[in-house]
């Protein structure tokens, strides 16, 4: 056995460039989450009015007020209140429910599902709809297509998610009487009539995001297509179609797969709005109910799950973008 054998081998992450670069998004997150974390807890202290007031109503008595923020810890600082609720998050503890008493990790764990259900029903048709789009526009640039998916991109940017999904519950819920206008879901219900309730919520959402995927993946590719080696192709006689995928496109994953992300995150962190218009029973619409009652701890674990959300896509976005950037995946 040659001496090279007996040496043992040695995994360094500096001698890997992508690995390097993943390993610091995912140590830049953690202090990010951190610093969420008590700007979260800060907005629901800061909140006017008393919470245990908000609770029992105002008729309680003094004797019962005191009871009720003894219960739940509320007559301590802040900063052990946070240090208590921080330790309970990392445990898996989100804690308890000022109103239902109920514990609000099982409350959550029902409502993340169905949220997630709707972001992934809009993502899986919208994606590949709005690239599409983008890669359409870069085809027939200036072109009669290429002005009317810029006006519809336009358009559906400009209109706020409450007035889209009001318009649709007019035309095709009230008006034409195709589709329910409210979207609530419940366990025993079939599978076509969950899908036919997410319709009009799933199509309000899509209109959010495809004007600024569409609008993105044509700024990208337009971007690589004035580079010299596209121009060389040209020269070749390739056609624009050939140019745009095999050689316009991977080099474009990067900001596309950016935007994808980020849109990715706002379909889960976004939803409270839509969910809200559609009677939805997803985490939005459980925030908002929680808001309203004064659920302290149920906002903050439902801010805090949404902040996570966002963090962890975008971050995985950024090592998507990474690990497809030729110059990393062949350092020199």
């Amino acid at each position: 056995m040659s001496s090279r054998a007996l040496i043992p081998l040695r995994f360094s992450v500096r001698e890997h460039p992508i690995l390097s670069l993943v390993a610091a998004r995912v140590a830049i997150s953690i202090p990010i989450l951190f610093v969420v974390s008590i700007l979260i807890f800060a907005a629901t202290e800061v909140l006017p009015g008393d919470v245990a007031s908000a609770v029992l109503g105002q008729s309680a008595t003094p004797s019962a007020l005191a009871a009720l923020r003894a219960e739940f810890n509320l007559d301590q600082p802040a900063y052990l209140r946070y240090i208590d609720w921080l330790s309970g998050v990392l445990g898996g503890d989100l804690g308890t429910s000022f109103t239902s008493r109920r514990d609000i990790t099982e409350t959550i764990s029902l409502r993340l599902g169905n949220t997630l259900v709707l972001a992934a029903a809009t993502a899986i048709v919208t994606v590949p709809a709005a690239v599409f789009l983008g890669i359409l526009s870069v085809y027939r640039h200036n072109g009669f297509l290429d002005r009317a998916v810029n006006a519809f991109t336009r358009a559906t940017v400009a209109l706020p998610e409450f007035f889209s999904g009001y318009l649709l519950i007019f035309v095709f819920a009230v008006t034409l009487g195709w589709l329910p206008s409210s979207a609530a879901v419940f366990r025993d219900m079939s599978p076509g009539a969950r899908a036919v309730a997410l319709i009009l919520p799933c199509i309000t959402l899509a209109l959010a995001v495809i004007g600024h995927i569409t609008t993105m993946t044509r700024a990208a590719l337009l971007n690589v297509m004035s580079s010299p080696y596209i121009e060389m192709a040209e020269l070749k006689g390739l056609s624009r179609w050939t140019i745009i995928r095999r050689h316009a496109l991977p080099n474009a994953v990067g900001p596309i797969a950016n935007v994808v992300a980020l849109n990715l995150a706002y379909l889960v962190v976004g939803v409270v709005v839509v969910e809200s218009v559609f009677v939805y029973p997803g985490m939005g619409q459980y925030m908002i109910d929680a808001v309203l009652r004064r659920d302290v701890p149920t906002v903050q674990a439902c801010g805090l799950i949404f902040s996570v959300a966002y963090i962890v896509v975008n971050m995985l976005a950024d090592i998507f973008a990474l690990i497809a950037n030729p110059r990393l995946r062949h350092p020199k």
